[in-house]
Order: structure tokens, then sequence, then C-alpha cells
């Protein structure tokens, strides 16, 4: 059976989906490298909410993905932008993920860091950033869970220079009661971060961020930098105090990154994880018996599906990480909070369906199929 799949010219063509999918099951923990999935939340389809609305998520099928995460060895990072926050989740919702994602871990003995920002503001002083920073640092913590330091859009809108970063970071770390990681979200990721550690220049932002690590070597488990560019993660890489790890966020050059090199490697914390779980998973336990090459035949063909993903306007691909989720059966629909299912056009996510099949991602390829038939029919495409 063919189905055809519509192209950005309006074009049909034909695909064959795959019968099998990749074979994958649960392992031991990972040896060689510390992995984290950020991971996305699932709307409740029945609630009566627009997009302007407090997020409405169903819960069991939330907490039902996240152990489909810790059941392939798989950390979780929750409440970052992969679960919509500022794109649908506010900061209400995030605390409940937190507080229920946390508790979950507990039980099944996952493993769990939790996104700590300031989106109860819009703005404000630094005084006000600083408590909302640890407003919610004290609700990670008290959760039992790691805390991951997100960029801030109302530091970013309020800050006057570096000092000012330094500032903030310095006092919240050394307040912290454990080893946190420290987040750099690029602006494709996020426009109202341009300019993070105040410069628009990234060799002199660099600086900064690092000055920050230096200070307060102690309370930094290790930094996520998304900004896609393997060569600045590199070199930024390589200038970490001792014992301060880097986890790579580069959704387009994460293979060669969590391989490394003679110098060093960086560990994971990505949202394209999400739909690739099962199949990341069996590559970094192939990397933890030292076969490189074997890793990069799992993992590289991955790639042209995650720049996908990911391409510009970038902080869409959030889209396409619950489209593969609905297709693969962790989730009834195709709906999202904040309606953002409409942020991408059928013919992405039809190129994303197809790349996905192709590589053996869909548990159930004969319900993959049926999905984006229904799909393709909603949009007057017929087979």
């Amino acid at each position: 059976m063919t189905i055809r799949l519509p192209g950005a010219g309006g074009a049909l063509r034909a695909y064959e989906p795959r019968t099998e999918p990749f074979a994958s099951a649960p392992g031991t923990p990972f040896t060689s490298r510390t992995v984290f999935s950020a991971a996305h939340v699932v709307a409740d389809p029945f609630a009566d909410a627009s997009p302007d609305s407090p997020a409405a998520v169903d819960w069991d099928a939330t907490l039902a993905f996240r152990r489909h995460l810790w059941a392939h060895g798989l950390g979780v990072a929750e409440a970052m932008d992969t679960a919509q926050r500022g794109m649908g989740l506010d900061w209400a919702g995030a605390a409940e993920l937190i507080r229920r994602s946390a508790a979950e871990a507990r039980a099944v003995g996952g493993r769990i860091a939790c996104g700590v920002g300031t989106d109860q503001l819009t703005g404000g002083s630094l005084a006000e950033i600083r408590a909302a920073y640890e407003e919610q640092l004290a609700v990670v913590e008290e959760a039992g869970a790691q805390a991951i330091l997100m960029a801030s859009r109302a530091l970013a809108a309020t800050a006057k220079g570096p000092e000012d970063y330094l500032e903030v970071y310095g006092h919240l770390l050394r307040q912290a009661a454990g080893p946190v990681i420290l987040h750099w979200l690029g602006p494709m990721f996020d426009p109202a971060l341009d300019g993070y550690w105040g410069s628009a220049d990234l060799d002199a932002a660099t600086d900064t961020f690092l000055e920050v690590i230096a200070a307060h070597p102690d309370k930094v488990d290790g930094v996520k930098i998304s900004l896609l560019d393997a060569q600045r993660e590199i070199d930024l890489r390589r200038r970490l105090p001792r014992g301060v790890r880097c986890y790579t966020g580069d959704d387009f050059n994460y293979p060669e990154l969590i391989a490394g090199d003679e110098q060093g490697f960086s560990h994971a914390l990505l949202g394209i994880f999400d739909p690739l779980g099962p199949l990341a998973a069996e590559a970094v336990r192939v990397l933890d018996t030292g076969d490189v090459k074997a890793f990069r035949g799992l993992l590289d063909p991955t790639v042209e599906l995650s720049r996908h993903l990911f391409q510009a306007p970038t902080r869409f691909y959030k889209t396409g990480v619950v489209f593969l989720a609905w297709l693969a059966g962790h989730q009834t629909h195709f709906t999202m909070v904040g309606g953002l299912q409409s942020a991408r056009s059928l013919p992405h996510l039809a190129r994303a369906y197809e790349l996905a099949d192709g590589l053996g991602l869909f548990p159930d390829p004969r319900l993959a199929e049926e999905r984006m038939r229904n799909l393709l029919s909603l949009y007057g495409v017929n087979q």
C-alpha cells in the first residue's frame, strides 16, 4: 500500500510506508553519557479552552509519556521549552507539571531535572526577577528534582549589561541547594532572548557565561547550550572548569557532539530525543561499549528529521514533536495547548511523517499510516 503525501508545491507524491518498526527494548542504565530528553505535554482535547486560556493538560497521558522515556533509560528534562513554557504553558501549569512529574520519577526511579525561570513576570526590576527565580527554584527543590536555571525573557529585557547577569545568577547559585544546570537558549528558539548574557556578540556573551560558572563551579553540575553552532559549543566545552559538564542542546549536530573528540564530549539534553527516545537510548548504549562508529551509524540518520522539525521558525518545533507522538500512539489526538498544532503546514507534517517512518520510529506503522491518512483527509487530500 502507498500513501500520497503533499509537497511544498502542492503536488502529491507516492510513499510506501515501512512495515516494521525499529527494534528496541528497555536496557541497562547508560555508563558513558548523562542523557536527558526534554518532554512535551499532552493537551486535554475535550477542554473548552482557547489559545489564551490556561493550559488544559491530560495528566495521565503526559505522565505516561515520561514513563516511556524513563523505561528506556533516558532522564526527563521537565517544564522546558519543549513543554511549551511561554508558548501555551504558564507558570501555574508548569508548577503543577513539575510536582506531578517529580512524584512520578520517585515512584519509578527515573531521573528528572526541571526548568526554573521567571515566566510569572513579563518584566520587572532585578529584585523582582530574582524573586521570581527564587519562587520557581523553591518549587523544584521541594519536589526533589534537580534545577535547570533557564534563560529569562524578563532578565533579557531588564538587564543593562553583563554585570546584571552576574549579579542575578550569582545570587541564585549561592542559595541553590545543590548543583544546577545552566541553560543558554539562543534567540532562534526564543527571539526574546536575543543579547542574553549582556551582549549580542556571542564571544562576549560566552565570556560572561563562563565568568558566572567560574565564580561558583561547585554549584554548577553542567551547562546546556542551545545555539545550533557545533564549533561554538566545542570551544565553550573546552573552557569549562573541571567537573562541569556540557549538555548539548544542539538539535542540528548532536551525534558528533555526543561522540566527542580527543579533548572531550558533550552529554545531552535534547528536545529531539522526545520522538527519538528508544532509538537514541539504543545508540547511547552502543556508545557505552566504545563503538563510536556504530553509535554514529544509528544516530546520524536521524539528523535529517531533527533538522526538519527544528527548521526556522525553530520555536515551532514542538508542533512536529507532538505530531509524531500522536502518530506513534503515545496520545490519542493531535491537539496542543495554546492551539499550537496549527503552527506547521501540512507539507511540513507530511515530510516529518515520511522521515520518522523511514527511521522506524512508529511502534505500530499501520496505526501511524491510518492517522496520517485521517489528517490528510481533513486537509482535503483524497487517497
